[in-house]
């Protein structure tokens, strides 16, 4: 049954963009408009369909738009295990923007793919124009990890419960999952067909999400060590009513932890500030644009 639905998946949501191969690892990326590189990496559980949904039209008449899909999702082939972290995604990725001829890049990365970005920024930063972080964890937090993580994140789990998982989870789920996701705020119309949830609920992609959202927290408490050594500019959107990552405990913390960071605090915005506030996460881009150039 699961491997029925990912032939599914692959017929309804094909690649829409092009492929590098970086270290044997095949990564998808979508490409488009001219001016300064500007690369998207998207969060958690996602694909790089979420900002060809409306984000990169919207950037594309002043930027070199480079949106990649994460190891291990969309059409990018996964990292092996124990090789996961986002310094490891963050080389990777940068690798296959290097090969697409960015050679110094904004980077923005939303939720997870904050943490990707910077990590991206902190390694490379001779290679990084900028960094631009969308609602991103980047301190440690002291919840548990989600028991579905945690089972699938295991040897068993990463066998038994993840083929169930991709097999048999239901639209009504999904729907629940966008909802939680966009709270307060609603998904955009058409947003969930453009998508490609299906893509998100393949055995590659399962394993590889419960992997690094379970080896996320020690990742993020070794880069936090680090944000005083930070040389590139750093734009944070953070909405205030984020429920998935808190703007107390990661953004505002940041600010005190680098010269480098400047935060546009979104009053009543949750999670996803790039569809909701899109106007907000482009004047954020333009800003660190302007800083690299003035550096």
């Amino acid at each position: 049954m699961a491997m029925w639905r990912e032939t599914q998946a692959r017929r309804d949501f094909p690649p829409v963009g092009q492929f590098v191969e970086i270290g044997g690892l095949q990564v998808h990326a979508v490409v488009a408009g001219s001016g300064p590189d500007l690369v998207l990496v998207h969060g958690a559980g996602a694909n790089l369909r979420d900002f060809t949904f409306a984000m990169l039209d919207q950037l594309k008449n002043r930027y070199r738009v480079i949106a990649l899909d994460r190891p291990g999702f969309g059409y990018s082939d996964r990292l092996p295990r124990g090789h996961e972290t986002i310094r490891d995604q963050a080389r990777v990725l940068r690798g296959a923007a290097g090969a697409l001829g960015a050679e110094r890049p904004i980077v923005l990365g939303h939720s997870y793919g904050g943490a990707v970005a910077l990590a991206w920024g902190l390694d490379a930063p001779e290679g990084t124009a900028a960094v631009v972080n969308v609602s991103g964890p980047s301190h440690p937090w002291d919840t548990p990890l989600d028991p579905l993580y945690a089972v699938n994140s295991s040897r068993l789990g990463s066998w038994f419960a993840v083929p169930a998982l991709a097999a048999f989870v239901g639209d009504a789920r999904v729907e629940a999952t966008f909802a939680e996701i966009f709270t307060p705020q609603s998904a955009p119309e058409g947003y969930i067909a453009h998508f490609g949830a299906p893509l998100s609920l393949t055995r590659q992609a399962l394993r590889a999400n419960a992997t690094q959202r379970a080896g996320l927290l020690d990742e993020i408490i070794a880069l936090s060590q680090r944000y005083g050594d930070l040389a590139v500019p750093l734009e944070i959107v953070h909405g205030d009513t984020d429920t998935i990552v808190s703007v107390e405990l990661h953004a505002t913390q940041m600010l005190r932890d680098t010269d480098m960071a400047r935060l546009t605090r979104l009053a009543g915005v949750g999670h996803m500030p790039h569809h909701s506030h899109a106007q907000d996460v482009i004047a954020a881009i333009d800003r660190a644009a302007a800083r690299a150039a003035a550096q």
